[in-house]
């Protein structure tokens, strides 16, 4: 499917083939499955990102051993992506709005490829975080724009179906990072789990240059927040370290407290900034629209319940002497269901079923999944059962919940609203990790799992109240001047 941009331009000059995105050729454009392709290249992104979160959490214990770090340290190779993922997110869709979603997008690929082998190579822990930070760049370049891409490709009645698709890539990266992880971690190391990314890298920037579309017109750049950008990168990078002290990590216990004012500070303000500036990052009166504002709380939930067993698994089933390729093995089961329930739901649920339903349908699932998880013995033989359950359902939930959102989202701004979708998406996956976390340390042995798992049960019970007919979720409620403030689209036009 062709774009109103999608069109041949002189050959340009180095800088400029640098800063301008080119057209799809001839044969591309006007192929009756161009969108197709086009989904299927940006599935790309989705696999390799889904691929590197499930395989990182089965390197922990083997960087406990060669950086002799606490579980509390060797995390933050996961929250210092996640992080940088949250802070960026959203400018990075605003950014791609202005210069085109396909440029950022392969700029994405190429960050993310060049990071992921530098993280292979990286000589201590404090290296391999800052490399994990570089890699969440370009992660933040593909992700902020993964959805748009597929919204603006697809025809309007296929969007869901799309989504279904993109979900589908994702949860094949998920299911594989286990399987992949927990027999490289066995055979050739640690490192080698971050060198699998460089061939898919480099053979998706190649597809995404012939097969996607042009996505911008002309424009003037926008100005971004960038004040905004450090007050949510304080307030989500002290609270998430607040967990880390409170989990382990070397540093005095009050500066638990600290860190916890602070980033209530950051949080404050950052709203307060974005009631006020002109370009904010997260628009308030955009969030009290339709389903947006409880959708995006819904999405953080949806993700935090699928990362979080992610975590605990592995750590649950090294107490029963579990190899990393059994543990693996038993992880996949989530991420098959997730796969399964994502391109089947359309043809197994009733025709009739809007996304409301298919998203509440979903939601009761991940509540059912995580009693039975909470509740069952953790033994390898029984794990599988509620962890393909908890697939299943998410699979139902997440791209329904996505779907309702992006609906809701003008195509102007599909971009930005993208980032805000993968915002919550990475926010909600550092909580899970750190939640988790924080439950093993505080409650020793199976103690600590249970609880972890009960932790994870309310927040899908959370995710399945937003779902509900009654729910006016959450900025109606904000005082003043944010729950006055008149819709920035309007003033707009848009």
């Amino acid at each position: 499917m062709a774009t109103s941009t999608d069109r041949k331009h002189p050959a340009p000059g180095l800088r400029a083939l640098l800063t301008t995105e080119r057209p799809r050729p001839d044969a591309v454009r006007e192929h009756p499955w161009a969108w197709r392709l086009a989904v299927a290249t940006v599935c790309f992104g989705a696999f390799m990102g889904q691929l590197d979160a499930s395989i990182v959490t089965l390197t922990y214990h083997s960087l406990r051993t060669d950086f002799h770090s606490s579980l509390a340290g060797v995390e933050w190779v996961s929250l210092a992506y996640l992080l940088a993922l949250v802070a960026l997110l959203v400018p990075v869709g605003r950014w791609s709005d202005v210069h085109g979603r396909k440029l950022m997008y392969l700029y994405g690929f190429a960050v993310f490829t060049a990071a992921s082998a530098a993280c292979g190579l990286a000589p201590t822990l404090a290296a391999l975080v800052g490399f994990r930070v570089v890699q969440a760049v370009g992660a933040a370049l593909m992700q902020a724009n993964s959805v748009a891409l597929v919204t603006t490709s697809a025809p309007p009645g296929k969007m869901r179906s799309a989504l279904g698709i993109q979900a589908a890539g994702q949860a094949i990266g998920l299911a594989l990072g286990p399987t992949i992880g927990g027999a490289l971690v066995a055979t050739l190391g640690w490192r080698w789990v971050f060198g699998v990314n460089v061939p898919i890298g480099i053979l998706a920037l190649v597809a995404g240059h012939y097969l996607l579309p042009r996505t911008r017109a002309a424009t003037k750049t926008g100005r971004i927040d960038t004040t905004g950008v450090l007050l949510l990168a304080t307030a989500t990078t002290c609270a998430l370290l607040a967990l880390s002290v409170a989990s382990g990590l070397g540093l005095p216990g009050w500066s638990v407290a600290a860190l916890l004012g602070l980033a209530g500070l950051a949080g404050w303000a950052f709203a307060r900034r974005q009631a006020s500036c002109p370009h904010p990052l997260v628009d308030l009166a955009l969030l009290r629209t339709g389903r947006i504002g409880p959708g995006l709380l819904a999405g953080l939930c949806g993700y935090l319940v699928l990362f979080g067993p992610l975590v605990l698994v592995p750590v649950v089933l090294s107490w029963h002497g579990s190899t990393p390729l059994a543990t693996g093995l038993i992880l996949t089961a989530l991420p098959v269901g997730f796969a399964l329930a994502a391109t089947t739901a359309d043809r197994l649920l009733p025709t009739g079923w809007d996304d409301t339903r298919r998203s509440r349908l979903g939601a009761a699932g991940c509540v059912a999944a995580l009693v039975l998880l909470a509740l069952l013995p953790q033994h390898a033989a029984l794990l599988p059962y509620p962890l393909a359950l908890l697939g299943l359902a998410l699979g139902t939930f997440i791209p329904a919940n996505n779907t309702l959102v992006m609906r809701a989202i003008p195509t102007t701004s599909a971009g930005t609203g993208g980032g805000m979708v993968n915002m919550t998406r990475g926010l909600g996956t550092a909580i899970g990790v750190a939640a988790v976390t924080l439950a093993l340390h505080l409650v020793p042995g199976t103690g600590g799992a249970r609880t972890a798992a009960f932790t994870l049960l309310a927040f899908a019970v959370l995710a399945l109240i937003t779902t509900l007919p009654l729910t006016t979720l959450p900025l109606t409620a904000l005082p003043g001047r944010l729950a006055t403030l008149p819709s920035r689209r309007s003033r707009r036009g848009a």
